[in-house]
């Protein structure tokens, strides 16, 4: 078997977990009483960060995704997504606090890491704007 296989393999093998942790989440979100669109929005929101960036390059696990959020803002996400907004980018910063809270709640993060990527995004947010603005208009970074 060679490496690429290996590298699907375990992406696979984490995707088929990442399922069941994504059905549970979203019983956690209908536990919220949130709307039936909100939480679809929420858990495609994490689908896509578990399943395409956190696998992108090598297969990491959601655990792991809690301290990559300004890499996925700032470089992946608007460049990825041919959808990516402001309002996208807030959009996801809901539905991954949401999630880290969730994973928090299960015993998969703790409460310093959930407290530190909160306070990462309140540090870094407007550098997250600001990086797409420069993507979506690239003739104003010269």
């Amino acid at each position: 078997m060679d490496e690429y296989e290996k590298f699907e393999m375990e992406c696979e093998n984490i995707r088929k977990e990442n399922e069941k942790l994504l059905n549970n989440f979203e019983q956690y979100l209908n536990s919220k009483k949130l709307s039936q669109k909100t939480i679809a929005k929420h858990v495609g929101n994490i689908d896509f960060y578990i399943n395409d960036f956190l696998l992108y390059e090598e297969p990491e696990q959601p655990q792991e995704g809690i301290t990559k959020l300004n890499y996925f803002f700032s470089y992946w996400f608007i460049r990825k997504a041919m959808w990516a907004s402001v309002s996208s980018i807030k959009e996801n910063i809901t539905s991954l606090k949401h999630f880290y809270t969730y994973m928090h709640s299960i015993g998969e993060v703790k409460i310093d890491e959930l407290i530190e990527m909160k306070e990462d995004i309140k540090e870094c947010k407007e550098e997250w704007f600001s990086a797409l603005h420069d993507f979506d208009n690239p003739k104003n970074i010269w």
